[in-house]
């Protein structure tokens, strides 16, 4: 098949179907269930998860590049859904509600698309792996806690994570001992299937063992909540009902449900393109991410992306390419058709514990221990706050969630990032250098690290790890120039530029004015090692001329002493003093 229509089946094999089925028969076991209660989180009826998963599988088929990926409704995109449509939903209206949810996902499509069409799949880039896990976890806890009242049977509260743990701990009183048991042992059960036998479907299993408790014994009659009337057959197809107005307001947050989505999908697209020996294509992935949502708002479904945990659930089942999603969809559809009627008598409870379970692995809090042990030691001492650049943002982007809400905790997790980021870059380690062995080609460490080798008399070697750039010029040459003044009859100042990848014409024109410092107190400034970048930009801001530069340190350790009252090199002027 070719592959601008449907990267993901190039090399398909017939042998391949038997597994696809197989596995495409437990994805929908386990997709059914989820997108269920994921519409709930949304706060739309359950049957629009079911409606967005048929298109969104269907058409992510043709032009993802993945062959694992699975994309239907997702709990941090269907609680992101939930807080943006109810910034602009008006009060008291359901089915303006029902209508602006479908517009997310119709506006989120046509930003994905227009992402991919631009090529911008570099965008994943920007929302790290460490704002992504702080991100992630912020949203499991508050998900988690939104879910908690179904799972007690008591009045469900608004706000932040904060707010809504404040109503569970003052409602604690009017439990509902029904809902409970029914909750905590669905709960209890799905955790001890996923523990023990995780290749059965336990979210079906327990949705089905629960519909048939509800009929045998007439629980809904006893005050337990069930789900309900759920529309069957097919989904109206078209445009919802809104303005022009209504799809512009959502346009803007549909960036971030996009790039959350994005960024998820991205990540289980490549986990498993790596077991499997093949390549992902970002910007086909915000294609297929485009249409897959696009699909599912003309179906009147929900937002959608790539599913961390049913691709996993599809690779263990043997899925070989996106025929197993193509089976999920049919499945979907004779679910929508014939089956809708069963699971009328869902238990809210059990959709809270289908959640629950399904989020509670996403708690990571593991991840943030490591992040902080990562950077600590000799590298704290070095970048202090900075050295934890990965822990702090993922602080910042669970904070950020449980206190201001799922959006804005994104954007707070990649704004202190960069910032953290920008910070580091302007104060890089600067190193002293002494060297080891015998010339030639002697190995050069930093003193710091082995206190035990002398640096050679007259001689400053230093390397900074960092490109150098605007953000850092003034501090680079500050900072050599304190460790010059240090050095007792000091002829030469070596840059090791090995560590160096690139330089901007700012930190060149201080490259001079270095030189020309050191040289008013008789020092020669020496360059070593660069590399081809470096020396471009260097030639080209006449600072490359011999022999400032050379090609190791020892040659540069070597080079003579200059006298203040030389000019500069490659300049005809006297040297400049600070």
């Amino acid at each position: 098949m070719p592959r601008i229509l449907a990267p993901s089946y190039v090399g398909f094999r017939g042998s391949w179907v038997r597994h696809d089925v197989i596995a495409g028969l437990t994805v929908w076991a386990v997709l059914v269930p989820e997108s269920l209660a994921y519409a709930g989180l949304a706060g739309v009826p359950p049957v629009t998860g079911l409606y967005a998963a048929v298109p969104s599988l269907l058409l992510y088929s043709l032009l993802g590049t993945s062959r694992h990926l699975v994309v239907s409704p997702m709990s941090a995109t269907a609680a992101l859904s939930a807080g943006v449509v109810a910034v602009v939903a008006p009060k008291g209206d359901p089915a303006a509600y029902i209508a602006l949810s479908t517009t997310l996902a119709l506006a989120t499509g046509v930003v994905a698309l227009a992402a991919g069409a631009l090529r911008l799949g570099f965008l994943a880039s920007f929302i790290s792996e460490p704002v992504l896990k702080g991100f992630i976890i912020g949203m499991a806890l508050t998900i988690m806690i939104g879910q908690v009242p179904a799972l007690l049977g008591i009045e469900k509260g608004h706000g932040n994570f904060f707010e809504k743990l404040a109503s569970v701990i003052t409602h604690l009183g009017g439990v509902d001992l029904l809902t409970i048991a029914v909750g905590g042992g669905c709960l209890a059960l799905v955790l001890v299937l996923k523990r023990f036998i995780p290749l059965l479907p336990g979210s079906l299993l327990v949705a089905l063992a629960s519909i048939g408790a509800v009929f045998l014994f007439d629980l809904d009659k006893h005050g337990l909540e069930i789900v309900g009337h759920i529309d069957s057959g097919l989904p109206h197809l078209g445009l919802p009902d809104i303005s022009g107005k209504d799809f512009l307001d959502l346009l803007g947050p549909s960036i971030g449900v996009m790039l959350l989505g994005f960024a998820e999908g991205l990540g289980a697209a490549k986990t498993y393109a790596a077991k499997q020996g093949y390549s992902i294509d970002p910007n086909r992935e915000l294609l297929g991410l485009g249409v897959a949502n696009l699909g599912a708002g003309l179906a009147s479904g929900m937002v959608v992306n790539g599913s961390l945990s049913k691709t996993a659930v599809n690779g263990s089942a043997g899925a070989k390419s996106q025929v197993s999603a193509i089976t999920a969809a049919l499945l979907t559809v004779v679910t929508l058709l014939f089956l809708t009627g069963l699971f009328q008598k869902l238990p809210e409870a059990t959709l809270a514990a289908v959640v629950i379970a399904a989020v509670l692995e996403l708690i990571d809090f593991r991840a943030l221990r490591r992040l902080w042990r990562v950077q600590s030691g000799r590298v704290a001492k070095i970048y202090q706050l900075t050295a934890r650049i990965d822990f702090v943002a993922a602080v910042a982007a669970l904070i950020g969630v449980l206190v201001f809400d799922t959006l804005p905790g994104l954007i707070i997790g990649i704004a202190v990032s960069l910032a953290l980021l920008i910070a580091r870059t302007s104060r890089p380690h600067i190193a002293s250098l002494a060297p080891v062995g015998d010339e030639p080609n002697r190995l050069w460490v930093d003193i710091s690290r082995h206190p035990g080798n002398p640096s050679l008399p007259g001689v400053l070697a230093v390397r900074v790890e960092s490109a150098l750039l605007f953000a850092n010029a003034d501090y680079v040459r500050d900072r050599i120039n304190e460790l010059a003044a240090d050095v007792d009859d000091l002829r030469v100042v070596v840059l090791d530029g090995r560590s160096t990848p690139l330089i901007d014409l700012t930190a060149a024109s201080m490259l001079v004015q270095l030189r020309a410092d050191l040289n008013a107190r008789g020092v020669e400034l020496v360059l070593a090692g660069n590399v081809g970048r470096v020396r471009d930009v260097l030639a080209t801001a006449e600072v490359g001329s011999e022999p400032l530069l050379r090609t190791t340190l020892d040659e540069a350790a070597d080079s003579p002493s200059r006298q203040p009252a030389d000019p500069s090199p490659g300049t005809g002027d006297p040297p400049r003093s600070e």
